[in-house]
């Protein structure tokens, strides 16, 4: 599996969007500086997600930056995505890596210290931890607060990626916690120029992102 760059992390949102298209909005992004892209389409049948996904692949593969689907397995696999990033409500990550394989990447998304552990037992790949902020894209998000983002970081040594809420003035507020990366939804998308954007939170990540931890280091 290729090494990746968790620092600038695009999760989509057609309905944020400015531009009028989610090809032209990821791939000024790409153009601006993000290191991963996860594609998040709540409502399209499979057919339409795989079509989808196979053009913003082209874009992704143009800029050597990985691809991940949202929830939907069948539709990583039919992309040629590098992995998937599940949920606590879908399917558990053992039974999602087992029908993945063990050469794609398998992000899962947590809000306490036991979800951490367990999705490391699991076959996880890296955690995105959050909402750590308020956020306009999850009205109904569990929160999780400093304390229990620095007590997962203990706990784990999978990369973690931040999300809910971030942006240039939150991204300081999580990096003394030792994480990867900052997955950024409308402080992207939702912007009037979005290379500019992505070209500004890519210079602002690189300063707060930490190395992946060697060990577990539990206290």
């Amino acid at each position: 599996m290729c090494k990746v760059n968790y620092a600038l992390y695009m999760v989509t949102d057609r309905t944020l969007m400015r531009t009028k298209t989610l090809e032209a909005c990821v791939e000024q992004a790409l153009d601006g500086g993000v290191t991963m892209v996860q594609l998040r389409e709540k409502h399209l049948d499979t057919e339409a997600f795989i079509m989808l996904g196979k053009r913003i692949k082209q874009l992704c593969d143009a800029y050597d930056v990985p691809l991940v689907i949202n929830d939907r397995l069948e539709v990583a696999v039919g992309v040629d995505a590098i992995g998937v990033h599940i949920g606590q409500h879908d399917l558990t990550v053992s039974e999602t890596r087992a029908k993945l394989g063990p050469n794609r990447l398998l992000g899962v998304s947590v809000t306490t210290v036991a979800q951490a552990e367990r999705a490391q037992a699991d076959g996880a790949d890296y955690l995105g931890v959050g909402a750590m902020f308020v956020t306009q894209t999850k009205q109904d998000a569990s929160y999780v607060s400093l304390q229990t983002l620095e007590a997962i970081r203990k706990a784990v040594n999978l990369p973690i990626v931040t999300i809910g809420g971030m942006n240039k003035e939150t991204f300081p507020l999580c990096a003394p916690y030792g994480i990867q990366g900052f997955a950024v939804v409308s402080a992207l998308v939702n912007q009037p120029d979005v290379f500019l954007a992505a070209k500004e939170l890519r210079q602002c990540s690189e300063a707060y992102v930490h190395p992946i931890p060697p060990a577990i280091n539990v206290t």
